[in-house]
């Protein structure tokens, strides 16, 4: 596969679901994620083009689930081979410092973090 993102993306190994902040709806779960962005398993489509803004936890090295609030620019979209169920790529922008020290760290340490 040749990858053409900036950054690498990493999966989460346990099922991280994602929330509409504005509405408290369920949107889907994870697919990856990486300093600048996203991939959402959405159970429905996204708006193109659209900006949203999300919530979703992270697990650090204890255990404990840190809530991350981000905004964020559908890039693209597509559906995947799950009926029902979308690909949708996100950018970041907008994310707080301590935010991004969270999603940072859980890169960094994904496999410790997930076991």
């Amino acid at each position: 596969m040749n990858e053409k993102r900036r950054l690498p993306r990493k999966r989460p190994d346990v099922a991280l679901q994602v929330t509409d902040a504005m509405t408290g709806d369920v949107v889907g779960r994870l697919g990856n994620l990486s300093l600048e962005g996203m991939m959402l398993i959405a159970h429905a489509p996204i708006i193109e083009d659209g900006l949203y803004q999300f919530v979703f936890h992270l697990p650090d090295a204890h255990g404990r689930l840190h809530p991350l609030e981000v905004g964020v620019h559908e890039q693209w979209s597509e559906a995947s081979n799950v009926r029902g169920h979308h690909w949708i790529g996100f950018r970041f922008i907008d994310i707080t410092a301590e935010d991004q020290r969270v999603l940072r760290d859980w890169l960094m340490h994904a496999e410790e973090f997930q076991g």
